[in-house]
């Protein structure tokens, strides 16, 4: 048995390896497993065919016995053909479809497992790299297994049949062969650690190169108008500098122990030659199997010399498996019974504290906080206080390691994932649009709605008048992240959805804060029409439009400091005045400094 330097051996590895492979492939394992049996009896044949050589060329040369030759020959070509309908029979798994099944499969598999995954967990990668899994990980684990089975097994089965069979002509052929083929097992066990680090860092270099471009491709605008485009095309430059750094060096590291190990094969292969020429000359072997032993050496000589070579592809289907088998096994946050469903819309943290992975400090300490059914709450502070950790702990981004959060009574670990996701619409200050068409946009929020139902949802959320510009109307495709709209016509499509989904509970992340006096006015009317009898929740950037919020709340570091009305709060003189107080000198600055600007450019 082998032990690589990474403290595992060999055939263990290869057993995990197996495992794991027929787990990933789900439903489709069985018959993966039946398409390697039959490259594995495929292989064992073609080696059976090839010991024919044995006794037709003894028949051949020695006794000159040509309808045993041809015999010889027949049982030759049988096991030759059987070999070739076995391997295009388990090759059929590729031919007829089911290999892109199995990856379709897979694909679908990682998707639900991202949509039951912790946002928390997910947010840790960046979108390149769970691209990469997606994608390149899931080719790299299926597209080659069968073709890289198959050469391994030409390379190894085959040839120890062979071997085998040898002993029954002359048992020192057969030892002397039996010898020389397994050594490339502990040679690809020697070399096994330096694929495995290879391979993994070939990976990472990949997933890094993966994020870096889809990040570069999706910021490009904003860098072009930032004047940044150069900066971080360098920044791109040097990821695909990595990659090329860390391929030249697995392959300077590759390249002389693949030749030593070549040579050993080949040396090993000469042996057996030599063996046989000095036992043909000493008269103890037979010169017809001496003949066949050089046809088979000829045969074998490559594939065995390069085996441990092209197992570096087993190395990159490991890593690939290890990647997508990390992310399944990421286990979704749990599902507390009995199941409850709120049927009233309060909202309460008690004693809520939560710490980001990979934090130094919490982000809530000891929160407690009641958000009223059927009103509004605000939730003021300074940046970093902890106001968006509440949304994201409301919508079960993650659960708070202590403390609960509630709905109607109801814990959010003892609400079903869907049910929760009807109760609550988002209207974030940055929307996502997808490239699709206005109507597919909006009607995500409730797939079945009608074509009515959309229009009605974009006419309360005033989309109809740009809708109508557009090209082709509603079914305009809006370009990747909604590139097509501007940033409060966009705000105006989130709130058609979040019409559309008619949830009870409307959380909002200051949807107006970055528009213009028109579009704000606009995506106002649309909001007031979105709020109505809700549970609303709003995070604000800017303490003026929240001064007709039913409740605000006050959090720093983490913590509840101050609730009221904002007559009350200003009463108190606490930290809210100062809030108020700080945005109103920064307002006036900035008045100042335009009116200032205007000034100049009138006397210019």
């Amino acid at each position: 048995m082998v032990t690589t330097r990474s403290g595992r051996n060999t055939s263990a590895s290869w057993i995990a390896t197996w495992l794991c492979l027929l787990r990933t492939a789900g439903e489709h394992a069985r018959a993966l497993r039946n398409s390697l049996i039959g490259l594995l009896a495929a292989a064992i044949a073609n080696g059976l065919a090839l010991a024919c050589l044995f006794p037709m060329f003894r028949a051949m040369l020695s006794t000159g016995n040509t309808e045993a030759a041809l015999h010889w020959l027949a049982v030759m070509s049988f096991l030759a053909i059987i070999a070739a309908l076995l391997r295009w029979w388990a090759q059929g798994f590729e031919y007829d479809g089911q290999l892109a099944a199995m990856t379709h499969s897979l694909r679908t598999r990682l998707g639900e497992q991202l949509r039951r995954m912790p946002l928390e967990r997910l947010q840790d990668s960046r979108t390149g790299e769970i691209s990469a899994v997606l994608i390149g990980n899931v080719d790299e684990n299926l597209n080659y297994t069968l073709a890289i089975a198959n050469l391994i097994m030409l390379a190894v089965i085959t040839p120890l049949t062979v071997a085998l069979a040898a002993l029954f002509v002359d048992w020192r052929l057969g030892v002397i062969l039996l010898l020389v083929f397994p050594v490339i097992v502990p040679l690809y066990g020697w070399r096994r650690p330096a694929f495995r680090r290879g391979m993994r860092q070939l990976d990472q270099a990949h997933r890094r190169t993966n994020a870096d471009i889809i990040e570069y491709l999706q910021g490009l605008p904003t860098l072009r108008a930032a004047c940044s485009g150069g900066e971080k095309a360098a920044a791109l430059q040097a990821s695909f500098l990595h990659l090329e750094t860390v391929q030249t060096e697995a392959r300077r590291h590759a390249a002389k122990p693949d030749v030593f190990v070549a040579s050993v094969v080949e040396l090993g292969l000469l042996g057996v030659a030599a063996c046989g020429v000095t036992w043909v000359v000493m008269g103890t072997l037979d010169l017809a199997s001496l003949v066949a032993t050089m046809v088979i050496i000829v045969r074998f000589s490559e594939p065995l010399a390069t085996f441990v070579s092209y197992t570096m592809m087993l190395e990159l289907i490991e890593a690939a498996l290890d990647r997508i088998d990390a992310l399944l096994a990421i286990p979704p946050l749990p599902q507390r019974a009995p199941a409850l469903i709120p049927k009233t819309f309060d909202i309460c943290f008690e004693n809520v504290s939560f710490r980001y992975r990979h934090a130094d400090s919490a982000a809530l300490s000891g929160f407690n906080a009641l958000f009223p059914a059927s009103g509004m709450t605000a939730l003021v502070g300074s940046s970093g206080a902890g106001k968006t950790t509440v949304a994201r702990l409301l919508m079960r981004y993650a659960d708070p390691q202590c403390g609960r959060v509630t709905i109607g009574g109801a814990d959010l670990r003892q609400i079903p994932s869907e049910a929760l996701s009807d109760l609550i619409s988002v209207v974030f200050q940055d929307v996502y649009l997808f490239d699709d068409s206005v109507l597919a946009n909006i009607r995500m929020a409730r797939p079945e709605a009608s074509e009515d139902d959309v229009r009605a949802a974009a006419e309360a959320a005033q989309c109809l008048t740009f809708i109508e510009r557009l090209p082709q109307g509603w079914h305009t495709r809006l370009g990747e992240i909604g590139e097509r709209l501007s940033g409060g016509e966009r705000q105006r499509i989130s709130i058609a959805r979040a019409l559309l989904k008619n949830a009870p509970i409307i959380i909002l992340d200051e949807p107006t804060a970055a528009l213009d006096a028109e579009n704000e006015l606009a995506v106002q009317r649309a909001i007031d029409a979105l709020v109505r009898d809700k549970t609303v929740i709003v995070i604000a950037h800017r303490l003026s439009t929240i001064v007709g919020a039913d409740r605000i709340l006050v959090v720093e570091d983490g913590q509840l400091v101050e609730q009221g009305q904002h007559h009350e709060l200003m009463a108190e003189a606490g930290r809210y005045h100062a809030l108020w107080h700080s945005l109103q000198a920064a307002r006036l600055q900035v008045g100042l400094a335009d009116d200032q600007a205007s000034g100049l450019q009138t006397g210019a």
